[in-house]
């Protein structure tokens, strides 16, 4: 099936940039400090249908590129190497469908154990974008995994397990 070539489908193929002129690739090579710093990526990496509180240049995920990552297994591949870096950035790791934590996962280190946070935000991003780009299964698996290792190894609060828990519906 032919699609238009949005910004978001041509930034996910390396075709085209994000607002500030980054490739893909090269957002995946940033070092976590820069991940944890920098605020306008991660609309580009997950999209979803709603705007962007941070972001105004941030692609909004419409039904058109829904059926483009339902139709190409390939962006969505390349939204599962982004979800790879989210999850390292979280001292988290993937394995199929299983995330579980990295043995170095610390509430020091890795700020989104701690009650709250921008972190929290971007976690509930990832879960619904990887449901509305018909990532299910894997939306699932990050959902549980956030709200396992956040109540066990971290002090993440009861509103943001909401959040998380409500992330995953379409």
């Amino acid at each position: 099936m032919s699609h238009q070539l949005t910004p978001l489908i041509a930034f996910y193929r390396s075709e085209a940039p994000d607002h500030k002129g980054r490739y893909i690739n090269a957002i995946w090579a940033l070092s976590h400090f820069w991940l944890e710093h920098t605020h306008d990526y991660i609309q580009w990496l997950f999209p979803i249908p709603e705007a962007g509180r941070f972001n105004g240049f941030a692609p909004r995920l419409t039904d058109v590129e829904r059926e483009v990552f339902h139709d190409d297994s390939v962006l969505r591949e390349q939204q599962r190497v982004s979800l790879d870096v989210m999850l390292s950035f979280l001292g988290l790791v993937r394995d199929g469908l299983t995330i579980t934590a990295q043995p170095s996962l610390n509430i020091r280190d890795h700020i989104w154990l701690k009650a709250g946070g921008h972190n929290h935000l971007r976690i509930s991003r990832m879960i619904r974008s990887l449901a509305l780009c018909h990532q299910c299964d894997l939306a699932l698996a990050l959902q549980q995994a956030v709200i396992h290792i956040g109540t066990e190894q971290g002090i993440v609060s009861n509103a943001s397990i909401q959040y998380w828990s409500e992330a995953h519906k379409e």
